[in-house]
């Protein structure tokens, strides 16, 4: 059909202008797409990776983030009075928290003045239930701090107590045939983690107690643990994985406590145990999901790796392809004695 006769015919200038502005828009649509794409595949990556984690086949329910420094931590748990020789009476050394007791004892135990005069606290912080006690805080020293005595522990009980290891102290071994691990515990971030790992402790014993899972860091980190620019995050993951389930217990899931970003030899539980894992690299991409409550000394990351690099073969966990070992390396829980360089 012809254009009316009133109607002027378009000039050069404005057809290229509509060009322009097609072309613009174009341009526009294709880089909103774009960025959308790439948002949705790293949020896949991530997914993949929290999945590839977890042992029982079943996606890690969503785990708060709590964030902070492991050296900032003062958690404690509550319905427990641990006993201990008092170091400072409660009835004259009052807080309004549990945190300022907890702080005040850290105070006692900075390793710079000797050892430790203080490796436990213990505060009464239910106004209701303390009465008078209300805001009482004991400072004690146990006789052994890898087997700390409890005198109650249940709901009656109003109490809140909670450890402290400092130089030297609270360090078990993780006791494999290709060497002993040792793990410095971290009982004021992950307080009920520990208490669980002294449980093992005290069995004397840890049948079951095993490595099934092991993937090197592959190309994608260092030997520091660093991420390499443009590597894959995986497989291999770069890390050992087992379960510290003894046979003959009773297991209860343990909350999650304090997460910080995993780093390499940090020991971590999959949800809420009894499965864990310890990681040969710095994993900034799994962000904070896991409990950590312990690391291992970097002079032995080494046996470590040695575990890592032993035959696997492969496996998928909710479609995510991972290294499983051909045969489990049992693991025992020992007691390590106490040396003022760690």
């Amino acid at each position: 059909m012809g254009r009316k006769p009133n109607e002027p015919a378009p000039t050069v200038r404005s057809r290229l202008f509509i060009l322009l502005a097609c072309l613009i828009s174009c341009g526009l649509v294709y880089a909103l797409v774009s960025a959308l794409l790439t948002a949705n595949q790293t949020l896949s990556v991530l997914n993949s990776e929290s999945l590839a984690l977890d042992a029982g086949g079943a996606t890690n329910k969503a785990i708060k983030n709590f964030g902070g420094d492991n050296r900032g931590c003062c958690r404690g748990i509550e319905n427990l009075e641990l006993w201990g020789a008092a170091v400072k009476w409660g009835s004259e050394f009052k807080f309004n928290n549990s945190e300022e007791c907890c702080n005040a004892c850290k105070s006692m135990c900075t390793g710079k003045d000797g050892p430790c005069l203080c490796d436990t606290w213990v505060f009464c912080g239910n106004r209701k239930t303390c009465g008078s006690k209300f805001g009482e805080c004991w400072l004690k020293k146990q006789k052994d701090s890898l087997a700390p005595e409890r005198q109650e522990a249940g709901e009656l009980v109003s109490w809140t107590s909670g450890l402290i290891y400092g130089k030297g102290e609270g360090i078990v071994g993780m006791e494999t045939a290709y060497g002993t691990l040792h793990i410095k515990l971290f009982p004021d971030c992950a307080p009920h983690s520990v208490a669980y790992i002294l449980d093992l402790l005290a069995l004397h014993h840890c049948a079951g107690c095993q490595f099934y899972r092991a993937e090197d860091r592959g190309q994608s980190w260092d030997s520091t643990g660093n991420h390499l620019k443009n590597a894959a995050f995986g497989p291999p993951f770069a890390l050992i994985q087992g379960t510290l389930e003894a046979q003959g217990t009773t297991f209860k899931e343990i909350p999650v406590e304090e997460c910080p970003t995993i780093r390499r030899g940090s020991v971590a539980w999959i949800g809420s145990g009894p499965e864990f894992f310890i990681s040969l690299a710095n994993h900034v991409e799994w962000k904070k999901a896991h409990t950590v409550f312990g690391s291992v000394l970097p002079e032995d990351m080494n046996i470590a790796e040695k575990i890592a690099m032993l035959p696997t073969k492969s496996d998928v966990w909710n479609n995510i392809n991972v290294s499983v070992l051909e045969k489990p390396v049992p693991l025992s829980l020992q007691r390590i004695k106490k040396s003022q360089d760690i």
